[in-house]
C-alpha cells in the first residue's frame, strides 16, 4: 500500500499572500486534489484503483471544493475543518461526471478521452460506482468535528446526491420522451436539482456549518447558491455550442447532438413555428447517433436566427445580477472580509469562464 503525507501537514500559507479570487481557486483546487491522490493512493497498484484515478488526475475548475472551504473560512472555521467534505464533494462529482459520460457516450472529457473510451463501459461504470463510494468515506473520519455536525453534514451530503441523481433522472426523460413542451421554469427546475445543489448550493450551506459550527441560518445561502448555480449551468449551455474545445475539453456541441434540454433549445422550442418547427421535431425525435453534422450546424443556426443564443447569454447575466443581490444577505454574519471578497469575485468567475 502506498501513502503520502496530507497536505495540510506543512502549513497553510496567510490568506494575505493569496490574490482573490484566481490564486485563491488555485490554491483550494491543488489543497482537495493533492488530498484526493493521497486516498486513492490506497489501492493505486490494483487495475481499478488506475481507473478510478484517471478523472481526478486532470485538472478542473475546482469550483465546488473551493467554494465550500472558502465558505468554511468565511464564516470562521479552519481550513482542516472543511477539507473533508470538499474532498467528499470532489470525489463524487468526478464519479457523476465518469456515469454522465457513458450515458451522453460523450468521447472526451477534460481534453482527454472519457473513461469508457478508454477502458470500456462495464469497467467505466464499476470505476464510477466505485468513487461514489470512496466519496463516502472522508465524511466518516473528522475528528476535528462533533459527532452531531458530522451527521449534519453527511445527511446533507447524501440529500444532496440524491437531488443530483433525481435532476439527471428528469433530464434524461426529457430527452428520451422526447418533450416539446418544456418552459423556462422547467429548466430552472432542473437546474435547481441537477446542477444549483451539488455545484453551489451545498458548498456554501456545509461551508457554513463547519465554519460556523451550525450557528447560522442557510436560507439565504441557499437562494443566492440557486442563482450563482443557475448561472453557472446556462453559462455551460453556452460553452456547448459557442466555446473553444481546445479550451474546455469536450466535443463541440455535444449537449445539442444529444438533444439535452438546455436554455438555448428551450427557447428555441418554444418560438419557432412551421417548417423550422417540424425539422426541429423530427431532430429531437431521432436518436443521438442518427443525428448528423449538417444536422447539428442547422440547429446552431436555427438558435442564431432565432436568437435563443443571445437569450441565453441575457439570462446569465440577469442570473449573476441576481446573485449579486443576493450575496449580501448570504454572508452578513461572516467574519473573514478576505474570504468574503473571493467568494463575491467567483460570480463573475461563474460567467466569464472559458472551461
Amino acid at each position: 500500500m502506498t501513502t503520502t503525507e496530507s497536505p495540510l501537514a506543512v502549513g497553510s500559507p496567510s490568506s494575505e499572500t493569496l490574490r482573490v479570487p484566481g490564486d485563491l481557486l488555485e490554491y483550494y483546487d491543488e489543497l482537495v486534489r493533492s488530498e484526493v491522490q493521497r486516498i486513492l493512493a490506497d489501492g493505486a497498484d490494483t487495475t481499478l484503483g488506475r481507473v478510478i484515478a484517471r478523472y481526478p488526475s486532470r485538472r478542473g475548475k475546482g469550483l465546488r471544493p473551493a467554494l465550500l472551504l472558502a465558505t468554511c473560512e468565511a464564516f470562521g472555521g479552519d481550513l482542516r475543518d472543511g477539507l473533508a467534505t470538499a474532498v467528499a464533494l470532489e470525489l463524487m462529482h468526478n464519479a457523476f461526471l465518469v456515469h454522465d459520460d457513458v450515458e451522453d457516450d460523450s468521447a472526451r472529457r477534460r481534453g482527454q478521452p472519457s473513461l469508457h473510451v478508454e477502458h470500456g463501459v462495464p469497467m467505466a461504470v464499476h470505476a464510477g460506482d466505485a468513487l461514489a463510494v470512496r466519496a463516502i468515506l472522508p465524511l466518516l473520519d473528522q475528528p476535528r468535528l462533533s459527532a452531531h455536525l458530522v451527521r449534519r453534514v453527511t445527511r446533507e451530503f447524501l440529500d444532496t446526491a440524491s437531488r443530483t441523481l433525481e435532476g439527471q433522472g428528469m433530464e434524461l426523460g426529457w430527452r428520451d420522451d422526447p418533450r416539446i413542451d418544456l418552459s423556462l421554469d422547467d429548466y430552472l427546475r432542473l437546474v435547481l436539482a441537477k446542477s444549483c445543489w451539488y455545484t453551489t448550493i451545498f458548498p456554501l450551506r456545509a461551508g457554513c456549518l463547519i465554519g460556523g459550527r451550525a450557528s447560522v441560518p442557510l436560507g439565504s445561502l441557499t437562494s443566492f447558491g440557486f442563482l450563482l448555480g443557475a448561472a453557472f449551468q446556462v453559462r455551460d449551455d453556452l460553452l456547448d455550442l459557442t466555446g473553444d474545445p481546445a479550451v474546455h475539453g469536450k466535443e463541440p456541441c455535444s449537449d445539442l447532438r444529444e438533444g439535452k434540454r438546455t436554455l438555448p433549445l428551450i427557447h428555441l422550442v418554444g418560438v419557432v413555428g412551421g417548417q423550422d418547427r417540424r425539422w426541429l421535431e423530427r431532430f429531437l425525435g431521432r436518436a443521438p447517433g442518427s443525428r448528423t453534422d449538417g444536422d447539428v450546424a442547422t440547429m446552431l443556426e436555427l438558435m442564431h436566427r432565432h436568437g435563443s443564443i443571445t437569450t441565453a447569454q441575457a439570462w446569465s447575466q440577469g442570473l449573476a445580477i441576481g446573485a449579486r443581490a443576493a450575496f449580501g444577505a448570504a454572508f452578513e454574519r461572516a467574519v473573514s472580509p478576505f474570504h468574503v471578497r473571493g467568494i463575491e469575485q467567483m460570480i463573475d468567475f461563474v460567467i466569464e469562464r472559458v472551461v
